[in-house]
């Protein structure tokens, strides 16, 4: 069994906007992150990233604060990138479902036009909520046995 600790927890209140980290939020099933732009009834209600490949993206120079690249959740000791969708993360009460992996990202985003590049649409995965609940920064998180 694969475990992760949650570094940190993000959200904004609109899009397009960086996260800042709450460090703690409430998940809501079928919902989202409560008061996060991006909460709602579709398949990337949460945002994951792993913490190593966002301290692989700082050791080549580039000055980002958690939530930077729009993720809700940064999480150590998980490669979320090679999660099949469908697997499901266990964090306290809460169980996400992993929806998508990577996303198209527009070049417009501040990173890429700092960096030329940005990790979110190669490294970070999206998850609806199937249990909710609180998650803290500092809770351990689980990958479940995928069926």
């Amino acid at each position: 069994m694969t475990m992760g600790k949650v570094i940190a927890v993000c959200t904004s209140p609109e899009r397009g906007t960086q996260k800042s980290n709450v460090k703690e939020a409430l998940f809501v099933e079928d919902h989202g992150i409560e008061g996060d732009a991006h909460a709602g009834k579709w398949h990337r209600q949460v945002s994951l990233l792993s913490y190593d490949k966002i301290e692989e993206f700082r050791a080549r120079g580039a000055e980002i604060e958690d939530g930077a690249f729009g993720e809700n959740l940064v999480v150590s000791g998980i490669d979320f990138r090679t999660l099949p969708a469908g697997t499901r993360l266990c964090c306290g009460d809460v169980v996400l479902e992993i929806t998508q992996i990577g996303k198209e990202c527009h070049h417009g985003c501040q990173i890429y036009q700092k960096m030329g590049d940005c990790i979110m649409p190669r490294e970070g995965v999206f998850a609806r909520v199937i249990k909710g609940g609180i998650i803290r920064t500092g809770d351990e998180m689980q990958v479940a046995e995928y069926e």
